[in-house]
């Protein structure tokens, strides 16, 4: 069942008429009724309408249950004793016959009915009420001619593919979920074909299944020959957007009119295909490809019900594939912005400096974690990290927005870092578009042959500075507020000296959050391993260091920015 939209879940009061919003399956015979969680009814069909003698404003803000359900008595059915109560309960599909519900006019309609949990809005769910006139004898609903599935069978498997694909936004997975989907309910075999961005088509999956557990033949996937504008075949006029058809060798054995005729005789060859049903997925914008269900173990053959019901089941996949590839292309807009605005580390004479950048996992958005690092015009060297709050393009554009203010401050301005960082404050409420950000900005300064860091800290974790007898702390001695709260308060300056060949590390908190453990373990973990790792080159150190201390479920960006000091009265070398 697809995503219930926001503007249709709000509490409707009684008198309030709302039924299905646009992109619902158009019933002709079954009645359909959502609940939220609480039973109560949110909206309603036609059918539903029809079938129970009850305008939507006479349904809609009631508790279903005792609007409708009765025993064959017409009494009021206990709730324990009531079957659909009991599936509605569950929170799994469930369906019976035998039932009745009270008309308008208090007459009783006995029902087939299928009730399946649906999400309403993010943070709800409920479920949806399929229903049917039951026939003279209490039968079964009416089955559409030589199917397989009954007409609930097929809502429910309506309902299934979209609250699955509409859940993930990653193309590969909401193809293997599709082909999870079909085989071996409907078909013995399915063939995705999709067509990239760049106008090339792809047979992305070729799955049949042995025992129910599915397997791919990799040699029928890859390239396909562009799409012949003129070809009459059946999958070449899928790929256009022209049309659904049903195919069999017979459609295949004539002299081939293009190059994906001649990879579909292949196909039909191979995998024994004895009929075929083949349907266009489109996206609100284009085709993004064609579906293909085949037969060739189980007896029949497709007809026209079955590619109907292929038509609505790709009209869903064409939907999920084209919210994955906007995500995936906002994403990568995102990620590409953030990467070239992250700047070069400077040629510092005595330091050896390395930053590294990792967005976050495919699933999630890139974030507004940053770093710099730059020359400032007394000759000390400024290092920052920081943290711009959201997950999204915007922050990356808030991130760029606050690291060119800082450089511009730093640059005109011979002040102490935590004046600069004021400044920033300020300029992050009143100027930019980030909300709220966190930062440590310092000055890298050389006194002879000592080195120190004058720094400040605005709700960053703090540095880790390791020693290079591998003895490691972290610099938590000040911890000041956040950019973007709109608080004055004095912020503080910290001098810490860097002993000889020290590494001084800067991240984010990425490195050190997991949602499996506390903040404090992080902390520790990050600090053993880098304790350990205190010898190693400093781009070998900074690589071994996020792929260790990184929590394995971490679901956010990391930046990561790491100096060392020289030996004393030398160049660090190569440790």
């Amino acid at each position: 069942m697809s995503a219930w939209s926001p503007d249709h879940t709000d509490r409707q009061p009684r008198g309030a008429a709302v039924r299905l919003p646009d992109g619902w399956p158009d019933l002709v015979d079954a009645g359909m009724y959502v609940v939220d969680d609480n039973g109560s009814v949110v909206a309603v069909n036609a059918r539903a309408e029809a079938l129970l003698g009850r305008p939507a404003d006479g349904l809609v803000g009631g508790d279903a249950h005792e609007l409708l359900h009765r025993d064959h008595l017409g009494q009021t059915m206990p709730r324990a004793a009531c079957t659909m109560m009991h599936a509605f309960l569950s929170g799994r599909t469930g369906g019976g016959e035998g039932e009745f519900f009270q008309r308008g006019d208090g007459t009783l309609l006995q029902v087939s009915w299928l009730v399946t949990p649906c999400r309403l809005e993010e943070a709800t769910t409920g479920a949806a009420v399929l229903f049917y006139e039951a026939g003279p004898a209490g039968g079964t609903p009416p089955a559409a001619e030589s199917t397989t599935l009954s007409q609930l069978d097929r809502l429910a498997l309506l309902a299934e593919t979209t609250t699955r694909l509409t859940s993930t936004l990653d193309a590969d997975e909401a193809v293997a979920r599709l082909v999870r989907l079909v085989v071996p309910r409907l078909a013995d075999w399915a063939v995705v074909d999709l067509i990239t961005e760049s106008d090339d088509v792809w047979r992305n999956t070729v799955a049949t299944h042995q025992d129910g557990i599915l397997t791919r033949v990799e040699e029928l996937e890859g390239p396909l020959p562009p799409v012949h504008e003129e070809s009459l075949m059946p999958l070449s006029r899928a790929l256009r957007g022209a049309a659904s058809a049903l195919a069999g060798p017979e459609t295949y054995q004539g002299p081939a009119d293009s190059g994906i005729t001649v990879a579909q005789q292949k196909l039909f060859q191979v995998t024994g295909l004895r009929s075929a049903a083949i349907a266009p997925i489109r996206g609100p914008r284009a085709v993004l490809g064609a579906l293909t269900l085949g037969l060739s173990d189980r007896p029949g053959a497709f007809t026209d019900a079955e590619l109907s019901l292929l038509e609505d089941i790709a009209r869903r996949a064409g939907l999920a594939l084209e919210n994955a590839r906007l995500y995936q292309r906002q994403r990568h807009i995102a990620e590409t912005m953030q990467r070239h605005l992250l700047p070069q580390m400077p040629e510092v004479p005595g330091l050896r400096m390395a930053a590294r950048y990792e967005s976050a996992s495919e699933s999630a958005q890139v974030g507004g974690d940053w770093y710099d690092s730059f020359p400032l015009a007394d000759g000390a060297t400024a290092v920052a990290i920081g943290d711009v709050v959201g997950h999204n393009i915007d922050a990356a554009a808030g991130m760029a927005q606050v690291r060119n203010m800082l450089r511009a401050y730093a640059w005109a301005l011979n002040e102490p870092p935590s004046s600069i960082v004021e400044r920033l404050d300020q300029a992050v409420v009143n100027v930019t578009e980030a909300s709220m950000a966190t930062v440590i900005f310092g000055r890298v300064e050389q006194h002879g042959d000592a080195w120190v860091l004058r720094w400040t800290n605005a709700g960053h974790p703090p540095p880790l500075l390791i020693t290079h007898d591998g003895r490691s702390r972290f610099l938590d001695e000040e911890h000041d507020h956040l950019l973007g709260t709109g608080l004055v308060r004095a912020r503080t300056d910290t001098l810490t000296a860097l002993p000889p060949q020290s590494t001084l590390v800067l991240y984010t908190d990425g490195l050190i959050e997991s949602p499996g453990h506390t903040l404090d373990r992080g902390m520790a973990r990050l600090r053993q391993h880098a304790a350990a790792l205190a010898h190693r080159p400093l781009h070998v150190f900074c690589d071994l260091l996020l792929e260790r201390a990184r929590p394995v479920d971490n679901d956010d960006d990391v930046a990561l920015l790491v100096f060392r000091t020289p030996a004393e009265g030398g160049e660090p070398g190569e440790r």
